[in-house]
């Protein structure tokens, strides 16, 4: 039986959980047997010129000897985050909102 997900390919997620928490970024690819997504950095972050601090869950992917890369070499790949560790971009900004509008009516945090 097929697997179903909150979230779907090209839907605009935040990271919620993990070492990546607070990133946004675009679905790219739903690895349904891992229960994870791949997602497109498109957060401040990664317009940056660094190749790792560009990406969202950098994984270090390396190169063989080819003839295409003579001296083997190493990749910044992105890598798969759990799907329970995302929420949909909509869903976590209600979530915000009701948060500040809940700390404004009660004086805010003591």
């Amino acid at each position: 039986m097929r697997k179903k997900f909150h979230v779907k390919r090209d839907n605009e997620v935040v990271v919620i959980a993990g070492s990546a928490k607070g990133r946004r970024g675009k679905i790219a690819q739903v690895l349904t047997k891992r229960d994870s997504v791949v997602l497109e950095a498109n957060d401040e972050r990664s317009k940056e010129k660094d190749e790792k601090k560009a990406l969202i869950k950098p994984v270090l992917h390396h190169l063989r000897k080819s003839q295409q890369h003579p001296e083997g070499g190493l990749l910044w790949l992105e890598g798969a985050i759990h799907v329970s560790n995302v929420m949909l971009v909509t869903e976590y900004e209600r979530r915000q909102a009701k948060g500040t509008a809940k700390a404004s009516a009660t004086g805010g945090n003591k």
